[in-house]
């Protein structure tokens, strides 16, 4: 039996960051004398499709064949967003992203195949 992941919207864009690097960009700002407003970002944007393209690639699979489109999980209010400037952020603090959306996407398939994969050894 085949499955399939059903999702909206793919064409809506995100800027799809790698949290343990914004851990370290709150824990710098904190760092600082003074309170300042940071845009903590890569700066780049990639549509939900894009995304869902390179994590069925880490997989080996074509994601056409596994994801189907259901208007009715589109979100009215679910607009894409604009690119995200991290400028200030990268000369007052020294960070920059240095994982990109492929990245994410790659080492987020990799976790879930090691949580699966230690699951079934804990059931053995």
């Amino acid at each position: 039996e085949q499955q399939v992941l059903t999702l909206g919207d793919l064409s809506v864009r995100r800027d799809w960051g790698w949290a343990p690097e914004y851990v370290v960009a709150m824990h710098t700002m904190l760092q600082l004398d003074s309170v300042e407003d940071f845009v903590i970002a890569t700066g780049i944007t990639s549509s939900l499709e894009e995304f869902v393209a390179e994590a069925f690639c880490a997989l080996g699979l074509d994601w056409r064949k596994h994801v189907v489109h259901d208007p009715n999980l589109i979100r009215a209010n679910d607009n894409s967003c604009g690119r995200a400037d991290p400028s200030h952020a990268t000369q007052r603090l020294h960070w920059s992203a240095r994982h990109t959306m492929p990245d994410v996407a790659r080492m987020m398939v990799e976790a879930r195949l090691a949580r699966a994969a230690l699951s079934v050894r804990h059931a053995a």
